[in-house]
C-alpha cells in the first residue's frame, strides 16, 4: 500500500494532475466547476516535496494558462501568464501592451477575443480591472492574469510570480457540467 501511495504522490507531483476552477476569473475560456487536466512535465521534473524544478525543460509562454501556487495564500490558481523574464508589460483597461505592441483584441458576435504569444483566446474585458505598470519583468519571474480582466484577482494586484511557484500547464477540460466533450485550452 505505501509502494502504490509513493508512486501516485509521484504521478501528481511531477507528471499530471487535475484541478478544480473555483472561480469566474478565467471565463470565458473556463467556467466554475470545470475539470482542468494539468501535465506537470510541461515546465521541467519537480521532486514531491522539492519546491523548485529539479530539471527545467521549457519556459512558460505568453499565451499559456497555467496552475500556480498563490503568492497570497495556501490556494492554487489557474492563470494565462501574459509576460515572462525581461518584457516590459503595461494594462491599461484590461488591454496588454507587452513590449510596445499592443495585443490585438477583436470584437466579434461569439465574443472578444486577444491574441497573445501564439495563442488567441475568449477574452471578457467587462470594465477591465485595475491598471498595470509599465514595468519590466524580472528574471524568473511573470505575469500572471485571469481572461475575465474585470473580474480577476491577479498579477495586476499581487505582482510577478516566480517561476518556481507555476505547477504546470493547463492542457484540457475534462469535464465540465452538462458537458462530456475534451475542451483544449
Amino acid at each position: 500500500m505505501a509502494t502504490v501511495t509513493a508512486v501516485m504522490l509521484l504521478a501528481r507531483t511531477s507528471l499530471a494532475d487535475h484541478y478544480v476552477v473555483p472561480s469566474g476569473s478565467m471565463e470565458p475560456t473556463v467556467h466554475v466547476g470545470d475539470r482542468i487536466l494539468v501535465d506537470k512535465r510541461a515546465f521541467g521534473v519537480r521532486l514531491p516535496v522539492v519546491d523548485t524544478y529539479v530539471l527545467p525543460t521549457s519556459e512558460p509562454q505568453p499565451g499559456d494558462v497555467v496552475v500556480l501556487a498563490s503568492p497570497e495564500n495556501d490556494s492554487t490558481l489557474l492563470k494565462r501568464v501574459v509576460a515572462g523574464p525581461g518584457d516590459m508589460v503595461t494594462v491599461k483597461d484590461g488591454r496588454i501592451t507587452l513590449n510596445g505592441q499592443e495585443a490585438s483584441v477583436t470584437h466579434e458576435p461569439g465574443g472578444d477575443y486577444e491574441e497573445l504569444g501564439d495563442t488567441r483566446h475568449p477574452l471578457r474585458l467587462g470594465f477591465g480591472g485595475p491598471d498595470f505598470g509599465p514595468a519590466r519583468v524580472p528574471d524568473g519571474h511573470y505575469l500572471v492574469m485571469g481572461d475575465n480582466r474585470g473580474n480577476s484577482h491577479d498579477g495586476r494586484l499581487f505582482g510577478f510570480v516566480a517561476r518556481d511557484a507555476i505547477r504546470g500547464r493547463a492542457v484540457r477540460v475534462f469535464l465540465r457540467s452538462g458537458d462530456f466533450t475534451w475542451k483544449s485550452l
